[in-house]
């Protein structure tokens, strides 16, 4: 596989790769769209909300909040010894508490772990006029895409031409774009070894 990189910026990468198939090239978008792990808000608790927006609106917008995580830390709950029940490995709690006039934002989370915070500070949430509070807990896990878009590590398309490849990928996770292509190529291995092993 040979690999060259044509543009590259903060959120976006552009690769010409060849020695690939159709094939190939299918199962690096697919993995790259579906099953790169990342971490998100799964469930929220509210205590107070006298904002406009209804509580499902708000948990909604939480869960597309893009979260930091460590990767050599964190894991999937079916995968943690803990078999999901619940520990710092697979569960991260974050805390907002705002108290208006003004705008909520990501980053008025308040996280259990320094590793998991919001990667981008400014996201809104909601609007607290005079005296009006929003209070609540959340819980944030590591998921697939597969599962939610809300765990989607980024968007990735190709086109084919001449036996070369263009890959146009971008990260909406805290992946920089160039190790969506790496993590993808690194969990195809893993799923090759693993059928090997099986038959």
């Amino acid at each position: 596989m040979e690999i060259e990189v044509i543009e590259k910026n903060r959120d976006e990468i552009k690769l010409k790769v060849k020695g690939i198939t159709p094939g190939i090239a299918a199962i690096i978008r697919r993995v790259i769209i579906a099953e790169i792990p990342t971490m998100a808000i799964e469930w929220v608790d509210f205590y107070k909300n006298d904002s406009v927006l209804p509580d499902e609106a708000i948990a909604h917008r939480l869960g597309l909040i893009p979260l930091t995580f460590d990767k050599n830390f964190h894991t999937l709950p079916n995968k943690c010894d803990c078999e999901g029940k619940g520990c710092v490995k697979c569960q991260v709690k974050l805390y907002l508490y705002k108290k208006g006039p003004g705008y909520v934002y990501s980053g008025d989370l308040k996280s259990s772990d320094e590793k998991v915070k919001p990667l981008y500070d400014k996201i809104p949430i909601t609007y607290l006029n005079e005296d009006e509070e929003l209070e609540l807990e959340a819980i944030a896990q590591l998921g697939l895409g597969k599962e939610h878009a809300k765990w989607q590590a980024g968007n990735c398309g190709y086109s084919y031409n001449d036996s070369e490849f263009i890959f146009n990928i971008e990260t909406t996770s805290f992946y920089k774009p160039e190790e969506l292509f790496e993590e993808a190529i690194n969990l195809i291995l893993e799923k090759l070894i693993e059928l090997k092993n099986k038959v």
